[in-house]
């Protein structure tokens, strides 16, 4: 399948050298349905593709700077509309990768602006951002009362001239989730990157991305955030032997311990992550759990055309996300509101 043949090139590039042309076609549609195809593009820079597939990379790579230089220049509007309110800008996902120059920013697509900011200062964010002229997305009244009541973001807005979009998060699950990780700790280790914009620590960083991955969603588009956990990972040990250390104290003060432990689990079985497992003072191994099989089946679950598949296994997870998310009152309820209004998973 698809997926499968993604991981097996991400993980090792020269594989690509025995592709036959249908392969080939493969390798391109779930690189770009999982928005990988830079992330390709950048690892195939200075190998031999056939002619089909050059133009195909280097339009890849374009686009790719393109949305790099649209997000930096986000973060720096959102920096200078923030400045009178005194409030940092923390960067997350894709925009903190880039402007930072990880590994993780190499190749990857940028979508939304998204920030971090104390939940104490939401009121004063928002009209900074609304004066810069960013304005609300969702008029609906239900949506917008869901996400000030519920949710670990405002409503999201688009800027009317840029056509840009920015989530404003205040901590990085749900109100309702089971995890509640600690986001003032997550602010007050933040990093200065320069340009009044700051990124989270190392194993802030990897607690996010691994909340957002294992506790938070259904894992569609999963093998790009696994991607970024694998880069981030081995960015990290190879400037300090006991990162892992760090990061499961870390993870474990956030309640973050098994996402983080599934994730790492996965980008090693995936990626060939380098992790290191401990005896003490904590025990910790990367041999995988029976239901982490379910995981991988669900990242790999594309067809030869870059097409969902498994459906009923995607569905399984589109339920288990929003059943993570909030208590089963209350996710009746809301499913019940949503399906009423249209919504129906894709």
């Amino acid at each position: 399948m698809s997926g499968a043949l993604l991981v097996a090139v991400l993980r090792n590039p020269a594989e690509a050298g025995d592709l036959v042309p249908a392969e080939w076609n493969a390798l391109i549609a779930a690189a770009r349905a999982e928005r990988l195809i830079g992330t390709l593009a950048v690892l195939f820079q200075d190998i031999a593709v056939p002619a089909s597939v050059s133009p195909i990379l280097t339009d890849a790579r374009g686009e790719v700077e393109r949305e790099k230089r649209q997000a930096l220049w986000e973060a720096d509007r959102a920096a200078a509309a923030m400045a009178s309110c005194g409030v940092p800008v923390i960067l997350l996902k894709g925009t903190a990768y880039a402007a930072a120059g990880l590994r993780a920013g190499e190749g990857r697509f940028i979508g939304d602006l998204d920030i971090l900011v104390p939940r104490d200062r939401l009121a004063d964010v928002e009209a900074a951002i609304l004066g810069a002229g960013w304005e609300w997305v969702k008029p609906d009244p239900y949506d917008d009362d869901y996400y000030r009541r519920w949710m670990h973001e405002l409503p999201p807005m688009i800027h009317k001239e840029r056509d840009r979009m920015i989530d404003i998060h205040h901590t990085v699950l749900p109100l309702t989730a089971r995890q509640t990780p600690d986001a003032a700790a997550m602010i007050a280790n933040a990093i200065a990157i320069g340009h009044g914009l700051h990124i989270l620590s190392s194993e802030d960083r990897i607690c996010h991305a691994a909340a957002h991955l294992i506790a938070d969603g259904d894992l569609a588009g999963g093998l790009r955030n696994l991607w970024d956990i694998h880069c981030l990972c081995g960015e990290a040990a190879a400037v300090d032997a006991d990162f892992f250390l760090s990061l499961f104290e870390r993870a474990a003060a956030h309640g973050l311990t098994d996402p983080v432990w599934r994730a790492l689990r996965l980008a090693h079985r995936l990626y060939a992550t380098p992790v290191t497992a401990y005896r003490s003072p904590i025990s910790v191994d990367y041999s995988l759990r029976r239901s982490d099989r379910f995981f991988i089946a669900r990242l790999l679950a594309r067809d030869g055309w870059g097409r969902e598949s498994r459906k009923l296994l995607r569905f399984a997870f589109f339920v288990r996300s929003h059943w993570l998310r909030m208590p089963p009152m209350m996710l009746a309820r809301h499913l019940w509101t949503k399906w009423r209004k249209g919504h129906r998973p894709a």
